[in-house]
């Protein structure tokens, strides 16, 4: 995960955009100010790509892409050490009989999994990731959010995936939202800092969209719609309000920042849409893992069994790959 190298922390947030996080009321005064999101024009927008074909070289290429940018993800209280160690075998060698098969993105566990999944991936290339700061609610205090942090960064966690204060941000706290990001994004060093928003709790597209430019004016590397454990998960024009966003920042600073659609993703006709999404919103600068992610694990069995159908001229049946 290397683009967002040039994604600096939030103290170093180029003018005029440093002003706005002067104090709560220039934070408030900027993300106000920002456009409004206009409603049927982005759902219209995102059924009208979500109709697109693609020729049969395309959409291997795209099932290949979408395999390479999968979350392959454990996030049970039944979760084991061995169920980790299967989900990393799998993220290595997706489908053992092909072995031309894209490794995925990187293999979300919670933090006392990640030494697990860090020895089971060693060497890979395969990052590890872990959700924290009280996922999926997020319901306790700054303390216990960056203990949660830290317990995963020393485990070896390249990659962090925090919740943010909902109830805050819908108060209109933002300040307090801005700097509990802050704070997340120290406690994780050298690891990537996804923001997740919860969107099915905003409530509306503009809130989305404000959500979106706090998190990039805190340090966040990635935005991220949601935990999976709240319906509604990720939908098309949320993740478009959302791309909107990485893109205007990417033309305000040059910094390029990430977005990760994550629940309810689960076929490869869906994939697809969402690529398709990333292609027209953003450019086809973010249709690479550094960028762009799916937060998921059913969706791979799908991604293999369409592959498998792809190259061999016929379904395979489900019985050709490991069922999560």
């Amino acid at each position: 995960m290397t683009a967002t190298t040039s994604s600096p922390a939030a103290t170093a947030t180029p003018s005029p955009l440093a002003d706005a996080t002067r104090d709560e009321a220039s934070l408030r005064r900027f993300l106000h100010g920002l456009p409004g999101v206009d409603q049927v024009g982005v759902e219209q927008r995102a059924a009208g790509l979500g109709t697109r074909s693609i020729k049969k070289a395309a959409k291997l290429w795209a099932i290949d892409t979408a395999i390479s940018m999968v979350d392959l993800t454990t996030l049970e209280g039944a979760d084991t050490q061995g169920k980790v160690r299967a989900l990393a075998a799998k993220a290595k060698r997706p489908d053992p009989e092909r072995p031309d098969t894209p490794q995925v993105a990187a293999v979300c566990v919670y933090p006392d999994m990640v030494e697990t999944a860090v020895e089971a991936l060693r060497g890979t290339g395969i990052h590890v990731a872990s959700v924290a700061t009280g996922f999926p609610a997020g319901r306790t205090s700054r303390e216990i959010k960056l203990a949660d942090t830290k317990i995963a960064v020393d485990a070896g966690a390249a990659e962090i995936d925090m919740v943010i204060d909902r109830g805050a941000f819908l108060e209109g706290r933002y300040l307090e939202v801005f700097e509990e990001i802050q704070a997340i994004k120290a406690a994780c060093g050298s690891a990537h800092l996804k923001v997740i928003l919860e969107t099915g709790e905003l409530a509306t597209y503009d809130n989305v969209r404000r959500a979106s430019w706090l998190a990039l004016l805190a340090g966040g590397d990635f935005i991220k719609t949601s935990t999976g454990k709240v319906s509604p998960a990720a939908t098309l024009p949320v993740t478009h309000v959302m791309l909107q966003a990485v893109r205007d920042w990417f033309v305000q600073t040059g910094e390029l920042r990430g977005v990760k659609p994550a629940g309810g993703i689960r076929t490869t006709k869906d994939a697809i849409k969402y690529l398709v999404a990333v292609h027209e919103v953003a450019g086809e600068q973010w249709l690479n893992p550094d960028l762009f992610r799916f937060g998921a694990s059913s969706l791979l069995n799908d991604l293999l069994l369409q592959r498998r159908t792809q190259a061999d001229g016929h379904y395979s049946g489900p019985d050709y790959v490991t069922v999560d």
